[in-house]
């Protein structure tokens, strides 16, 4: 296997469209990195350059620590695997995971173990003699991979291969191609735009917005330390709360004032947000936020009265949906805490988890790397 590196890479379309503005992404030898974001962020667009299926326009891309720029995509020993599997309907399952290799020139013999070798890690070895149209989504796709791995490239590279399963066939999908990494030892680049597959599968998430990436991280700390309000909104589901207030001085510490309720803080928060008493973005992961029979001792924790306008029961907790002065929030809570709608209750703040950003530019106050 190999690393991929990519240096100022750049991607302007036609009419000064920037779908890649200066991409700077060291990806490791055996590595699992996913690129994600929301639609027309250029993740996609990232991954056809290091393919070789879209040209770059400034910068370098670095494979196995060649510059591949000019090497066509045949030549670059890498292995695709698309959204929508790019099966050929009219050979077998066996043809379509020896095509490559027989274009190639591998003996009959080699292309027979390694298909045999891929189908059984993949466990579609029973399916070898059927055609793409008898298989269900799930299945079509374990092909799609399969013949990936006949080729044993260098790099395996994914563009949103489980948007056309259901969400339960997505899960275990999700799952056998981690698996699949750590048996293979395989270096892989993956794109998607669910933050769900990207938290549970990278081992390190690179975040892209509008062509430009916002931050590379492993999962647990883009959760936990994102550089700027975007990250912070996109990672995490529900998404983090934000709400707009100022940051207010009682002589006997700092509190976060809304305007129709206020939250004291940590006392350390201070120097950071010294000087925006003009504005600020606070922000609270609805995990943060507990009802007030549930609130964890040892933590310091503030406490708010809200409305509920909506109450969404999820099985193993609860959504809240809340209004407290002029903002609206989320709240997960305990299922044995089932408030009615129009209720006012009594929730706990986890400060000591909270976020703050300029009003700005976006940009954490607290926790900016």
């Amino acid at each position: 296997m190999a690393g991929v590196s990519l240096k100022s890479v750049c991607k302007v379309f036609d009419k000064d469209v920037v779908a890649v503005d200066d991409a700077d992404i060291e990806v490791e030898d055996e590595e699992f990195v996913v690129l994600v974001g929301p639609s027309g962020c250029g993740k996609s667009t990232t991954l056809r350059m290091i393919a070789g299926l879209e040209e770059i326009t400034s910068g370098d891309i670095y494979i196995d620590g060649i510059l591949v720029n000019d090497v066509p995509p045949k030549d670059r020993d890498i292995a695709m695997v698309f959204q929508n599997y790019a099966l050929y309907p009219h050979m077998s399952i066996y043809q379509n995971m020896a095509f490559g290799l027989k274009l190639r020139k591998y003996p009959k013999e080699e292309i027979d173990q390694r298909v045999r070798e891929a189908a059984e890690i993949l466990g579609i070895q029973d399916l070898l003699e059927r055609k793409p149209k008898a298989l269900s989504g799930g299945q079509r796709q374990r092909v799609a991979v399969g013949r990936a791995i006949v080729r044993k490239p260098k790099v395996f590279l994914f563009d949103e291969p489980l948007s056309n399963l259901d969400a339960k066939l997505r899960v275990q999908m999700r799952a056998e191609i981690s698996k699949l990494h750590t048996s293979l030892a395989a270096t892989m680049i993956y794109v998607t735009h669910d933050q769900t597959e990207a938290m549970t599968m990278g081992d390190r998430i690179v975040v892209m917005k509008d062509g430009k990436i916002q931050q590379i991280d492993q999962p647990l700390n883009l959760y936990a330390n994102p550089v700027n309000q975007f990250v912070a909104g996109f990672i995490g589901s529900p998404a983090m709360n934000f709400i707009q207030g100022r940051i207010a001085s009682d002589g006997g510490g700092f509190t976060f004032d809304e305007g129709g309720f206020k939250i004291p803080l940590p006392e350390a928060y201070g120097d950071d947000l010294r000087g925006f008493a003009e504005g600020v973005v606070f922000g609270i992961r609805p995990e943060d936020i507990h009802d007030s029979h549930s609130v964890r001792t040892g933590r310091q924790t503030a406490e708010i009265s809200a409305k509920v306008e909506v109450v969404e029961p999820m099985g193993s907790d609860v959504l809240l949906h809340l209004t407290a002065g002029k903002s609206l929030f989320v709240a997960r809570v305990d299922p044995q805490y089932m408030p009615q709608v129009g209720q006012q209750v009594e929730l706990g703040v986890d400060v000591v988890k909270a976020h703050f950003f300029d009003p700005d530019d976006g940009s954490s106050l607290l926790h900016a790397n």
